[in-house]
């Protein structure tokens, strides 16, 4: 555990150093954001303020886990001893090249050009949850759940499809969060932690340390993220966040604790859900002023620093939930 905290506190600091030089680049190159006109009319002051934050936190990932937890010291040797860490690893940079490219399409300085589209998008995240399916089950051997008080159950082949869901659900759950200074990175700050605890408790200490690694930079992230932020994360942030997340859930087998460490992630989702069917059902009536979840209480008058910090303590609680009952197995 040592190790791994201290690998996170560098990775704050190495965060904080790629954000001082990423951020004016962005801004520079006119890297900025057009703001949604289906959003608040509070974040119209918001249009161009530099995106792709992303590039902040999982840089920072990127670099720090290929220096501090693939390679360990044998016999005065360097071993590739851990393999599984590519796992994550190679999550975060093919969904970063997903978001980097949807992201490109959301700019003030490029006239013209579209995001991905959703069906576009649902391909590539769908055929990337079936890759890490297949590596969980086949190479890694990870194909059980953990069920506090009841103990560990293989799952067998269901367990494919168990994973593809899961990666898929929490990446879109994710990436909907996003949308307010702060909330995402704060969110899934905790929720990392609280999954970085649960992988030491099994001894998985480089999945711990990759957790970490993932919650300083999150925090370096933060610091140029606050409300009001100088850049925001974009989907070159927000879809690694989600599909990482779900990957590590699934190594640790306490992917059934998802919804309450995540518990901020799933309103979000599942107000969108509802406002949808709501909406189709009733010939047009809305169940909340808005959706997201975070966008409802801004109508009702709640500040957005409000609004962030109060399901940062939601979020909170929800970890200490689930790490408990992770405990209890």
């Amino acid at each position: 555990m040592i190790y791994a905290l201290f690998v996170g506190g560098s990775a704050f600091l190495l965060a904080l150093v790629l954000g001082a030089f990423i951020v004016p680049a962005l801004r520079e190159r006119k890297i900025g954001k057009v703001i949604s006109a289906e959003g608040p009319t509070t974040h119209h002051v918001k249009e161009g303020t530099p995106t792709m934050g992303g590039l902040i936190i999982y840089g920072t990932v990127a670099i720090v886990t290929v220096l501090t937890n693939i390679f360990e010291f044998e016999d005065g040797s360097l071993v590739f001893e851990r393999r599984s860490i590519l796992l994550p690893l190679f999550v975060v940079l093919f969904t970063m090249a997903i978001g980097f490219w949807d992201d490109l399409g959301t700019l003030t300085s490029i006239a013209g050009r579209r995001a991905l589209s959703w069906r576009l998008k649902f391909f590539l995240i769908g055929g990337l949850s079936v890759v890490v399916a297949y590596t969980l089950y086949f190479q890694l051997d990870v194909r059980s759940v953990n069920v506090p008080w009841a103990g560990q159950y293989d799952l067998g082949p269901v367990y494919l499809v168990i994973a593809v869901v899961t990666v898929f659900a929490t990446t879109s759950a994710v990436s909907i969060t996003d949308g307010l200074d702060g909330l995402l990175g704060g969110t899934a700050a905790i929720a990392f932690a609280a999954y970085a605890v649960i992988a030491f408790g099994q001894g998985q200490e480089f999945l711990a340390t990759f957790s970490f690694t993932v919650v300083g930079a999150l925090l370096g992230f933060l610091w140029y993220n606050a409300h009001p932020a100088q850049v925001f994360m974009g989907d070159t942030g927000a879809l690694p966040l989600g599909a990482s997340l779900a990957t590590v859930a699934l190594m640790t087998g306490h992917w059934l604790l998802l919804p309450i460490i995540g518990i901020v992630f799933v309103a979000n989702a599942a107000s969108t859900v509802l406002q949808i069917a709501y909406f189709q059902t009733t010939g047009g009536r809305r169940l909340f002023r808005m959706t997201p979840l975070h966008h409802h209480f801004e109508l009702l008058g709640w500040s957005e620093p409000q609004v962030v910090l109060r399901m940062w303590l939601f979020a909170f609680a929800g970890a200490m939930v689930g790490v408990a009952l992770a405990l209890s197995v």
